[in-house]
């Protein structure tokens, strides 16, 4: 059985995120580590992972994370 596409996920990865965004990887973990409080991330034990339509409206609002190309 195919794992799902990180299009199709509700809940996806940090690596998923960057993959399927086309995002700077620099840009995003140092967004990812700093302290404040972001309404797309959500933890499952120790490790954060990412609300995928919030964080699409995250990147409407911030679109300097995406990668240039």
């Amino acid at each position: 059985m195919k794992n799902p596409s990180p299009g199709v996920k509700d809940i996806i990865t940090p690596t998923e995120a960057i993959d399927y965004f086309v995002l700077s990887r620099r840009k995003f973990y140092d967004l990812l580590k700093l302290d404040k409080q972001k309404d797309f991330l959500v933890f499952y034990k120790e490790r954060k992972m990412i609300i995928r339509t919030a964080f699409a409206k995250y990147l409407e609002a911030n679109p300097d994370l995406r990668r240039r190309c």
